[in-house]
């Protein structure tokens, strides 16, 4: 599991002539790091000073936290997935009833491995949503790891959007693909647009 690994570990595993981990898992921690970010300003912004903002920070934190485990759930849930695709495409083809068995088990694999991008995606979306709300309270010291948290959920969503594309153009199934249309078109968009509203924000004040 990716959460067990060393940064050394995963990195070696990641430039290795393997399939997995790939850029679903990579996707998947750069959200990881991006809600650490958040948690981190969040930790920074309490005290007296802060005081009136306690209940929004503490929110924030225990959201923050949460989106970590969770994003670190969908790197191995990615990387599960995508072993289940490669499996299916070594199943037997010499007869045409295992040709068949073959190709459903295919069809089915890339629908179940467009799923933690999907969810990945709306993640990377909570994270910004949250460091957007945190931004106007933070502590001004670490202010630049706010837009760092925003890039880092905006690369976590573009690369999801990828990996959610490379599984639907090969599922067959039309309703299969209209379903994951509905729950996916559009959102990474949302997220790029916002994270880069937040890093403009953070740059202008930084600036002033």
């Amino acid at each position: 599991m990716i959460n067990s690994e060393t940064i050394t570990e995963y990195l070696a595993s990641l430039a290795s002539r393997e399939p997995t981990p790939g850029g679903g898992a990579a996707a998947a921690l750069h959200a990881a790091q991006g809600a650490a970010l958040v948690a981190m300003v969040a930790r920074y912004t309490t005290g007296a000073k802060y005081e009136q903002h306690a209940e929004l920070v503490q929110r924030t934190i225990n959201a923050a936290d949460g989106l970590v485990v969770e994003a670190l759930r969908l790197a191995d849930a990615d990387q599960h997935a995508f072993q289940g695709v490669i499996d299916s495409y070594k199943l037997p083809s010499g007869r045409e009833d295992l040709r068949a068995v073959r190709t459903a088990s295919i069809q089915e694999a890339l629908i179940l491995a467009a799923q933690p991008p999907t969810q990945l995606v709306k993640l990377a979306g909570a994270i910004v949503d949250l460091a957007t709300e945190l931004f106007e309270v933070a502590n001004a010291n670490v202010i630049s790891d706010i837009a760092a948290a925003a890039d880092a959920a905006r690369a976590a969503a573009t690369t999801a959007r990828v990996n959610i594309d490379i599984n639907v153009v090969a599922i067959k199934d039309t309703a299969a693909r209209s379903r994951l249309a509905d729950q996916t078109d559009g959102l990474e968009e949302k997220v790029i647009l916002a994270a880069d509203s937040l890093v403009r924000r953070v740059r202008e004040r930084i600036l002033g």
